[in-house]
């Protein structure tokens, strides 16, 4: 491209410009998870009560006036309980009732007879539990709203008659033109009609380097164009755009969990409404068939409430999966909720994202070949020296090659980007040249000219990682069904990839709709690990999302359900055994609470249960469950030592069959 070298100059001072306002709207992230806490309302009201209960507790421990702490553990209950038992007249008003008011009066009843730490701790466990649930939801939203800042607000449109002007994005229509100029975000979804750039489209289809887009190619919102200028024609409104329709499938997503929650709602509810109905009964009963003081009777409900009352159901669940969170946590995985760690361990199916997480996201130089003469170390010498001002991450690849190999690299004079081609530029007085070529390559290959003749090439492919193999193995062992592949990449390099890391399922080309199809027709529970924005919406509508922490996207970050913060693939399998193992003692945990429950109660109905003992079964039980689930803090419970693997020893072989039916029906291009 012939342009003038002042004219050169302008076009990358503008591009850096326009680079860093596109940088700046591209970094603007969800705010951070604490501050987000601490503007909602259910948050500090939680945390007070929680501070409350601390306070009172070690009031109690210190052997301080009895009225002191009586005083934390009530403050206790006003700031972490007048929200659920707000909550629970409205539903009551509507004829509902719900395990929130329940709780509220078993920590009134227990309060009523002494034991008020009891209720203070019930109304700590749910304020949390609620407050938890708020702030994953508000992320969400938070996330979806981030999303959609990546679309650049403003964008130039361009008339018949040459004149430009800017223009608000959302007001663009179809069939109008305009202008991206060099580093800018694209303003909308279209089709070239003039000029030749490479856009970089990594945080739309994942794609790890720029493609060409010239005169007739497609390309997207929110992708950010190279160092030419194109005149792109609208194809869609803004409300139809990629990342419009990827805010919409996240949102999409995060509804079809309702149905679960719907479940455990009515599950509470007939709890609920059956402790209710018995402790009524428990109160009239004695009085109308056995002459029983009202005062007998009282004290019988308030037993039969207290050994009712779910304390140790609670902590049956709660104690195993939190334990096996914070041991996850220890091992660079954060997950995000006790849902989810329960959750995980039913995958059958897990899809793995490719540029970012099965591969590192950058290329880098695996051949150089020599043509004429030539040494492989002149060749990437000079490709070195040509593309050391260039910001392109095929440039810098080539750069660190060189430098890992210890080369000299010469100075380059009269350094010329080529829009959609390469660089050009002067080295030891000679026209060296690097550009993009056309090769049978799973990677991507790059040609060296010196003066017009070309004296070798250098391929170039996006490292895999050096777990990623490993990380497949173990999923296989721990899985009953395939290993997916989903990937915006070339057909191509994705079947490289998957033979490398031995996969058999692969989807390539895929944009984000199409990976949410890939996994709603993969049926099962499906857990989906991935890194970019592209992969939000497959990460919501997966059991299980996964992303990668160092370098995901924040999108990606927010909406998984589960944070890989070391990178470490093979912590996925590991994580699913975790989980399993916690699902097991969560198991024991139940029956050990309601053979516990059972037998309190039928003593207190049949017989007469001192309150002594009524508070000491319930508490036992309480201490027994939650100690049992503390064991999943071992080291030995994330590494498996255990046995963890003993549920799903037939995984493989029932694995190898699911391949031979799916793979050659699914792989696209392999």
């Amino acid at each position: 491209m012939g342009t003038a070298e002042a004219t050169e100059t302008t076009e990358r001072a503008a591009a850096h410009a326009t680079r860093t306002r596109g940088t700046e709207r591209t970094n603007a992230a969800p705010p951070p998870i604490l501050r987000t806490g601490l503007r909602l309302p259910e948050v500090r009201w939680a945390g007070i009560a929680l501070a409350l209960f601390l306070a009172g507790w070690l009031l109690q421990l210190c052997n301080a006036p009895e009225w002191s702490w009586w005083t934390a553990y009530l403050a206790c209950y006003l700031s972490g309980g007048w929200e659920p038992t707000r909550s629970g007249l409205q539903d009551l008003r509507q004829r509902r009732l719900d395990v929130d008011l329940l709780m509220i009066v078993a920590a009134i009843a227990a309060a009523s007879i002494g034991q008020v730490f009891d209720g203070a701790l019930l109304i700590v466990i749910f304020a949390t539990s609620g407050a938890l649930e708020v702030v994953v939801t508000q992320r969400t939203a938070d996330s979806v709203t981030a999303l959609l800042g990546l679309a650049p607000e403003r964008a130039t449109l361009s008339a018949a008659d040459g004149t430009t002007r800017e223009i608000d994005c959302r007001e663009l229509e179809v069939g109008q033109r305009i202008l991206v100029r060099p580093g800018e975000r694209i303003g909308a979804d279209g089709v070239v009609r003039r000029g030749r750039s490479e856009v970089d489209q990594q945080a739309v289809t994942g794609e790890s380097v720029p493609v060409v887009r010239e005169t007739g190619d497609d390309v997207l919102s929110g992708t950010v164009n190279g160092t030419g200028a194109l005149i792109v024609e609208v194809a869609r409104p803004a409300s139809e755009s990629v990342i419009a329709r990827i805010a919409t499938l996240v949102a999409e997503a995060s509804e079809t969990k309702a149905p679960t929650q719907l479940f455990l709602e009515k599950v509470e509810q007939a709890y609920s409404v059956i402790v209710v109905v018995a402790t009524l009964l428990v109160l009239g009963i004695p009085m109308v068939l056995f002459d029983s003081t009202f005062d007998e009777a009282l004290l019988r409900a308030i037993v039969f409430m207290i050994v009712a009352s779910p304390c140790a159901v609670v902590l049956s669940t709660m104690p195993p999966l939190l334990a096996s969170i914070a041991n996850a946590g220890r091992h660079g995985v954060l997950v995000k909720s006790a849902a989810v760690m329960e959750s995980v361990g039913r995958t059958s199916v897990v899809a793995f994202d490719k540029t970012g997480t099965l591969t590192e996201g950058r290329p880098q130089v695996v051949d150089v070949t020599a043509l004429g003469g030539r040494e492989p170390s002149e060749v990437l010498a000079l490709a070195a020296a040509v593309e050391h001002p260039s910001e392109h991450p095929l440039g810098r690849a080539i750069v660190t090659a060189a430098a890992d190999r210890g080369l000299d690299v010469a100075a380059v004079d009269d350094f010329r980007a080529l829009p959609g081609r390469g660089v050009t530029g002067t080295v030891g007085g000679c026209r060296v040249t690097v550009e993009r070529t056309l090769a049978d390559s799973t990677g991507t290959v790059v040609g060296v000219l010196v003066d017009d003749q070309e004296i070798g090439r250098i391929e170039l492919v996006d490292r895999l990682r050096d777990d990623a193999a490993e990380a497949v193995r173990l999923i296989g062992d721990v899985t009953s069904g395939p290993v997916l592949l989903l990937t915006g990449d070339r057909p191509s390099v994705a079947a490289d990839v998957a033979a490398r890391t031995g996969i058999d399922d692969v989807h390539a080309d895929l944009l984000p709709e199409d990976k949410v199809r890939v996994v709603a027709e993969a049926g099962g529970h499906v857990l989906v690990v991935g890194d970019g924005i592209n992969d939000a919406p497959a990460l919501m509508a997966a059991g299980t999302g996964v992303a990668m922490g160092r370098r995901g996207a924040d999108l990606a970050v927010q909406t998984a359900d589960a944070i890989i913060v070391r990178d470490d693939l093979t912590a996925v399998a590991a994580l699913i055994r975790l989980s399993r193992l916690a699902r097991r003692y969560v198991i024991a945990n139940l029956c050990i609470a309601a053979t516990v429950i059972v037998t309190l109660v039928t003593w207190d109905l049949i017989g007469t249960l001192p309150l002594p003992l009524a508070v000491a079964g319930h508490e036992g039980s309480t201490v027994l469950v939650a100690l049992n689930g503390a064991r999943l803090l071992r080291r030995s419970a994330w590494s498996g030592d255990r046995g963890a693997q003993s549920t799903h020893s037939g995984a493989q072989s029932t694995r190898s069959g699911a391949q031979s039916t799916h793979s050659g029906a699914r792989r696209r291009g392999a």
